[in-house]
């Protein structure tokens, strides 16, 4: 086999996750993650057309907090969820499975 051969054969490896190790997996899975955690922040924010430093406030949260939440530089606890949930006038859905990660901020209807 020829070396454009062996690399495009360990590229299509690359691709379909063998010969990657399960901890580089696992850490891929936690970015995705805390990248659709942040994007879903950052949208429904923009959605209710606030800043970031009144979403801090409607949380007890200082800016720079929402900042890193939003830059997926912070790791989110369950309290923390229902506080941010709460200031953002929303329920919290988050479906995690192998292959995709889905966090969404559903609009509280008036009742």
């Amino acid at each position: 086999m020829n070396h454009s051969r062996w690399k495009l054969k360990r590229e299509q490896e690359r691709g379909t996750g063998h010969g990657e190790p399960a901890e580089a997996r696992a850490q891929r899975a936690d970015i995705r993650l805390a990248m659709a955690f942040a994007k879903a922040v950052y949208d429904r924010r923009k959605e209710l057309g606030l800043s970031q430093s009144d979403v801090a406030e409607r949380a007890g949260l200082t800016q720079a907090k929402i900042s890193r939440i939003e830059g997926a530089d912070a790791v989110p606890t369950l309290p923390l969820l229902r506080r941010l949930a709460g200031a953002l006038d929303a329920s919290l859905s988050i479906a995690l499975d192998e292959e995709q990660e889905e966090v969404v901020f559903v609009a509280r209807t008036a009742a």
